[in-house]
């Protein structure tokens, strides 16, 4: 299995992804840069978290016109895997493989802290590893990521068991003082009908190590590290 992980002017989680692959993950991995297109190399692609070209219209919005998206949709509807991290949920709303999008937090302020989330599903090709409704501890650095949907996409996110994480408390409770920027129905990450593209607003790769105060994200690569494996 092989990964990819494309990097974007102004992306700046892209060296922690890579680590958390090659070291935690222990797979083969490359840097994509934003204008090539070619993908055929590649079972599962990571969009990192950063500001890609510095965030100046809307989050993501630019990103999405960058030559190598038309290939990331084409890899997506091949039903291959693409996590989206941070900055890279807000990519993959803008250019319409996640429904939804993501607007200023409540406060309008960057936060930067960590937060409890729940696992709402493992039937996912990211969440396999993980029990439902168990409680991960992972930071959140963004100033937009507070989730937007009419109503009619929340009931269907819901009705297709596709919210995979939400923000909660310590105890995995699901209340409005836990949610750290306005998100609606605490949304921290969705994922696509098909199961095969996860957005996530925490910052898994952030929380591998104990060093770095938690290592509950290291099981989401660990997930998608399996069903490659399960794949091949």
């Amino acid at each position: 299995m092989k990964f990819g992980i494309i990097v974007f002017p102004g992306s700046n989680c892209d060296h922690d992804a890579y680590h958390v692959i090659s070291k935690h993950v222990g797979q083969p991995v490359d840097f994509i840069w934003h204008r090539d297109t070619n993908l055929n190399s590649y079972d599962a692609l990571i969009i990192p978290g950063g500001f890609s070209y510095g965030d100046y219209l809307r989050a993501g919005a630019l990103a999405r016109f960058s030559p190598v998206m038309e290939s990331v949709k084409k890899f997506a509807r091949s039903g291959r895997f693409i996590l989206g991290i941070c900055n890279g949920f807000q990519i993959l709303c803008e250019a319409g493989l996640l429904p939804g999008a993501l607007i200023r937090n409540r406060d309008l302020h960057f936060i930067c802290e960590h937060v409890f989330v729940r696992v709402e599903t493992s039937d996912t090709p990211f969440t396999n590893e993980l029990a439902r409704h168990s409680v991960l501890r992972i930071p959140i650095a963004h100033a937009e990521g507070n989730y937007v949907c009419d109503e009619a996409t929340l009931q269907e996110l819901q009705r297709e068991d596709r919210v995979v994480l939400r923000y909660c408390d310590a105890s995995g409770n699901i209340v409005e003082s836990a949610n750290p920027n306005g998100s609606r129905d605490n949304i921290a990450g969705i994922c696509s009908r098909e199961r095969n593209v996860l957005g996530l607003m925490p910052h898994p790769e952030r929380a591998c190590e104990e060093l770095l105060g938690s290592s509950d994200g290291r099981d989401i690569f660990r997930s998608l590290a399996a069903t490659l494996a399960a794949v091949a």
